[in-house]
Parts: C-alpha cells; sequence; structure tokens
C-alpha cells in the first residue's frame, strides 16, 4: 500500500432517481450507486444534493488507502467545499486513524472548480403548505421520539430508510409498527471494498451517518420534501479519546461540529430549498429514554444491538445480543423510567443489568472502569452515573447486584451529585437550529 498516493473524484450521474459516483485511488476505481425510490424530475436542488453525497460518500473509499492528498479535479463546488470536506475526512475519520494509527492532520484538499450558478429556488412555493418532512429512521430509540414529536407537528411525514443488499429486520419491525410511509433508497459500495481485508486496504468507521443525512437530502429534493429531521442529540458531540492533538469522537457525524458545518454547506448549495437539523440536538439521552417510556407500545417494536445491523445478514441477531456496550447503555439509560420486568422481557433473558459479569462494560460507561469510552453510539459520564443514581432508587431495581456494585464503585458523594445533575440533563442542553413547528412541540419554543 502507498500512502503517497492521491485520492481523486471521478464524475457523478443522476438519471432517474439513480446516482452513480465514482472515484480513484491506488489504481483502482470505485463506483457506488444511490437509487431513491418514487423519484421525481431531476432539478437544481436534486442535481446540487447529488454533489454533495458524492462527496461525502467518498470518505468509504478514501480510507481504503488514506493518501495525503484529495484532489477534486474538475467537480464543480462552492468556495467552502475544500474546507469543509477536509474537516469531514479529518475527523470522521478520527475513529479509523486511531486504531489505524495514522496521523490524518496533513491532509490536503486541492482542485475543484468553483461554481458561480446562483443558489436554486425551492421546488415548490411553501407558504403556508403542510410541512413534509423526511425523518432518517434506525428503529431506535432516538429515532421513535422523533417520530412522535414530529407527529404533534401536523406536519406530513415519511420515514426515510437507506438498505444494502437485504432491508434489516429491525428496522422494518419498529417501522412498520409506526403506520407511516417509508421512503426507501439502496446504497450499493464497490464491491472491492467489500473486500478490504482480502485486498489489503486499510479498513475502519466512518462517518456514515453524515453520508446517511446527505442521501436524505437527495431523497427529498426527488420527493418534494421540504425538511430532513434527524435524531442526533446532545451527547453525541462528547470525544471518546485523544489522538495526535485532536479528540476522537466515534459520534462525530452526529454531533453538533458535523451539523454546523453540514447545514453551512447544505445552503451554499440548495439554499432554503431543502432543511436539515437534529430535532433532538439540546436533549440528554436521559431525556431521550424517558420521553421514550411515556410510550411502552415502543418496547415491543424498538431495537438498539449493533449486532441486528452487521454488514453480513448471515452474522445478524433478530434479538437484543445483551452483552455489547450498546445494549448495557440501552438498559441503563431506560433502567430509571421502565419497570424492571418491562425491561427484562426486552432483553428477553438476557438483560444487562442482571448480569455481573457485565460490570466492567459498566465500569467503563461510568467511567471508572479501564479504557476510553466505548467506541459506539452511547451517551457520555454524566448520563450513565446519573442513569445508575435513579435506577438504583426504584423499589424495583433494590435488590440488583450490579447498581449495587455500581454504586459503591462511585460512592456516595458520587451518587449523589449524579442524582443532584437529573435536573439539569432533564432539561435543554444547549444550542439548537430547530425550527418552527418543530421547536415548539419539543418544547423548545
Amino acid at each position: 500500500m502507498n500512502r503517497d498516493d492521491v485520492f481523486r473524484y471521478g464524475d457523478h450521474e443522476l438519471v432517474d432517481g439513480r446516482l452513480r459516483c465514482t472515484y480513484e485511488v491506488g489504481g483502482r476505481t470505485f463506483t457506488e450507486t444511490v437509487e431513491i425510490a418514487d423519484a421525481g424530475p431531476v432539478t437544481p436542488v436534486a442535481e446540487a444534493a447529488a454533489t454533495l453525497v458524492h462527496l461525502l460518500a467518498g470518505v468509504s473509499y478514501y480510507k481504503a488507502f488514506a493518501p495525503p492528498v484529495v484532489d477534486l479535479g474538475v467537480m464543480r463546488v462552492r468556495p467552502s467545499t475544500a474546507t469543509f470536506l477536509r474537516e469531514v475526512f479529518v475527523e470522521g475519520l478520527g475513529e479509523f486513524a486511531y486504531r489505524n494509527d495514522i496521523d490524518l492532520g496533513g491532509l490536503e484538499v486541492v482542485g475543484g472548480v468553483v461554481d458561480p450558478t446562483p443558489l436554486p429556488a425551492p421546488t415548490s412555493a411553501r407558504a403556508g403548505d403542510r410541512p413534509r418532512p423526511l425523518v432518517p429512521f434506525g428503529g431506535g430509540m432516538d429515532s421513535l421520539v422523533s417520530v412522535d414529536l414530529v407527529r404533534t407537528t401536523g406536519a406530513d411525514p415519511a420515514l426515510f430508510v437507506v438498505e444494502g443488499r437485504r432491508r434489516y429486520a429491525a428496522i422494518e419491525h419498529a417501522a412498520a409498527a409506526t403506520g407511516l410511509p417509508v421512503q426507501r433508497a439502496v446504497r450499493t459500495l464497490d464491491p472491492q471494498i467489500l473486500r478490504s481485508a482480502e485486498l489489503g486496504f486499510l479498513n475502519g468507521h466512518v462517518p456514515v451517518t453524515g453520508i446517511i443525512g446527505a442521501i436524505a437530502v437527495l431523497a427529498a429534493a426527488l420527493t418534494d420534501r421540504d425538511a430532513v429531521v434527524m435524531s442526533n442529540e446532545w451527547s453525541a458531540s462528547m470525544g471518546n479519546v485523544a489522538h495526535h492533538g485532536r479528540i476522537v469522537n466515534h459520534q462525530y457525524s452526529k454531533g453538533s461540529a458535523f451539523e454546523t458545518a453540514f447545514r453551512t454547506e447544505l445552503a451554499a448549495w440548495v439554499g432554503a430549498a431543502v432543511d436539515w437539523f437534529s430535532l433532538l440536538r439540546p436533549f440528554s439521552e436521559l431525556w431521550i429514554a424517558r420521553r421514550f417510556a411515556e410510550r411502552p407500545e415502543h418496547l415491543r417494536t424498538f431495537h438498539s444491538c449493533n449486532r441486528a445491523f452487521h454488514v453480513d445478514p448471515s452474522a445478524r441477531l433478530d434479538r437484543w445480543c445483551g452483552r455489547c456496550d450498546k445494549c448495557a447503555f440501552i438498559d441503563l439509560v431506560l433502567a430509571p423510567y421502565v419497570p424492571a420486568a418491562d425491561l427484562a422481557a426486552v432483553f428477553d433473558g438476557r438483560e444487562p443489568l442482571d448480569d455481573p459479569s457485565l460490570l466492567d462494560v459498566f465500569a467503563t460507561l461510568l467511567d471508572i472502569g479501564e479504557g476510553p469510552k466505548p467506541f459506539e453510539c452511547v451517551g457520555d459520564v454524566a448520563e450513565c452515573r446519573t442513569a445508575v443514581a435513579l435506577a438504583a432508587e426504584r423499589p424495583d431495581r433494590a435488590a440488583s447486584p450490579v447498581l449495587t456494585v455500581l454504586c459503591d464503585r462511585l460512592g456516595a458523594d458520587a451518587v449523589a451529585r449524579a442524582r443532584a445533575d437529573a435536573d439539569r440533563l432533564l432539561g435543554p442542553l444547549g444550542p439548537h437550529t430547530v425550527p418552527e413547528p418543530y421547536a415548539s412541540a419539543a418544547g423548545l419554543g
């Protein structure tokens, strides 16, 4: 592998809802396709959105060789595009760089032809129209809460799901339970990238939520939708570990830094034609868990264990594994608000809080164990400690050996501080870009 190579953007073409993007690196050409179901005509807004998808999807192929230069070639770009893309590559591949012991700090983004074309106008006049948002949906707690909130606005929402070779049963089950229409997109990665180990490519985590967010904008533009409502929460902005002078955040493309950068770049391409924001940005996972618990019927349909979303369909689980960091965190954050018997049923006899062998997993979530915060979509230390303190107060958790040990390890003073922190964590925690009527629905108006 030659890391002195250059990653080059090729062309892209959008025809009848099918986007084809090409890239070159290491003497290889990679082609990715994205197909939007029930797509309408290709408008200037859709063309601009297709360029954003081309740009962001490139990160999946850049990482195969991770060269020091990214060349945009003759791509039409905005004045801000090179800076934006560099941030996405460097920060979004932070975990990848950490695990492969690579420093991406010197990455250069060159080339590109600045496009003087005026911003495209919205495809239709929307003054007084009923909002028509897309809600990217993964079947978990966060996206279900977003769906509940959007429903109260009087909008006409649809779920948005990106599929690969096969649909994910965990998503389909939860989506069907909402009763909402589903707007679908099929993303097909170049087969070479799925053979990374065999071909000797570098491999690791990419900012996939950012890619999905861009595809959602394309879908909105092709189906006459006016907004993409993400479900990224406050603690997604918290990092995991320091590496080469920067904070590595597994959830970078769910965090506020990416949201700010992407909204700015999106506005440079499509103006006000399609809005994009996270409805849950100012809220903690604890706030989301409490809101989620108000709809107990969701317990029968939601799923967040990552084993259900394995790339290889034959390796997917149709149940919660009950042992991973994600299972432990979801169990912990819901424990203050959901009866113990109901959570035990969710995990079907494998509830993490009933398993003393997982004490080290919980200790890491609480920052009283070894190693950094898990490289998973889990909450921050304050949320986890407060969840322990509140759950331990429930009568149906009083005999929990795991909670007892965790409280003992934290110490009485730390538990008291965590309990006192609940009021802060159960209210809005920071700035947001949520517009009306969504802000009022979330209590932010």
